[in-house]
C-alpha cells in the first residue's frame, strides 16, 4: 500500500454515503444510520488518548439512538482498538480503500461494447429490485437520496438485458462508487468492469480528478475487479462491534 490516505477518503465516504445525522460528541463523531449500514452508524475518534469514561459515554449515546455500539477504527486508532478489544468488541468487516485517476479508469477498454451503463437519477424500479436482491434495501436507497452533491445511479445493460446497478457521487475532486451490484447471469462477463469505466466517465464529466471505492477484504470478487482495473489500495479501516 502507498502513502495512507484514510482520513481524506473517509471524509469522502461521509459525503457520498452520508448518515441521517452526524453528532460531534468529543472525542467521537457519532452517526445515526437509520438502518443504512455500518458506514453510516459507526462512531469514529476525533483524537487519541480516549478514556474509558469517554467510551462509556459513546456507548450510552449510541444505545440512546437505538443502535448497537459500533466503532470505526482507522490507522492511528491502535490504543482505542486495544481498549475496545479488552471490552469484548469483535473485529468485523475489515475494509480496503482503492483509488485511481478518474481519467485513467475512464479510458480503459471494455470487454465488448454491448456492455453499457446509463446514468439515471432517481433509481428506477428495476434498479431497486436488483439492489434488493443483493441486500441493498430502502434504508440504503435513502442514504443515496441524502447526498447533496453531484450524484447518479447507473443502469448496467448486457446483451440488451439488465446487467447490474451502482451508485456514484462526488466530493470535491474525488468520486466514490457505492452499491455495485451485478446480476448473477452477468458476472464474470465484463459487466462490473464496464460499469466502473462508465461511472468514471460520468465522474470525469463532473470534474472529478480521482475515482475511489471502499470494499470489504472478504469480497474477493470486488477486490479482484478493482485491482484488475489498476486501482491502488491507499487506505484501510475496520469496525469493532459489541456483540
Amino acid at each position: 500500500m502507498s502513502a495512507d490516505r484514510t482520513p481524506e477518503l473517509m471524509a469522502v465516504v461521509d459525503a457520498t454515503w452520508p448518515p441521517a445525522e452526524t453528532i460531534e460528541a468529543s472525542p467521537f463523531v457519532l452517526r445515526r444510520g437509520g438502518g443504512g449500514g455500518k458506514r453510516v452508524s459507526s462512531a469514529s475518534a476525533m483524537r487519541d488518548g480516549i478514556t474509558q469514561a469517554e467510551i462509556d459515554a459513546a456507548e450510552a449515546a449510541m444505545r440512546a439512538m437505538a443502535q448497537q455500539p459500533l466503532f470505526s477504527i482507522r490507522p492511528g486508532d491502535e490504543a482505542l482498538d486495544a481498549a475496545l478489544q479488552a471490552r469484548g468488541y469483535e473485529v468485523v468487516d475489515p475494509v480496503w480503500i482503492y483509488v485511481i485517476p478518474a481519467a485513467t479508469l475512464a479510458a480503459l477498454p471494455k470487454r465488448g461494447e454491448e456492455r453499457v451503463s446509463v446514468p439515471a437519477w432517481e433509481p428506477l424500479a428495476m434498479q431497486r429490485e436488483i439492489w434488493a436482491a443483493g441486500g441493498i434495501g430502502p434504508s440504503r436507497i435513502a442514504v443515496m437520496q441524502r447526498v447533496s452533491g453531484a450524484k447518479t445511479s447507473l443502469i448496467g445493460r448486457f446483451d440488451n438485458a439488465p446487467g447490474g446497478t451502482a451508485f456514484v457521487a462526488l466530493s470535491g475532486g474525488i468520486a466514490m462508487l457505492h452499491a455495485l451490484e451485478v446480476l448473477p447471469e452477468a458476472r464474470g462477463r465484463g459487466m462490473g468492469r464496464a460499469m466502473m469505466i462508465d461511472a468514471a466517465k460520468w465522474a470525469v464529466a463532473q470534474g472529478a480528478q480521482e475515482f475511489s471505492v471502499v470494499v470489504t477484504r472478504q469480497n474477493t470478487g470486488g477486490n479482484a475487479l478493482y485491482r484488475s482495473l489498476g486501482m491502488e489500495q491507499v487506505g484501510q479501516y475496520h469496525y469493532r462491534l459489541l456483540s
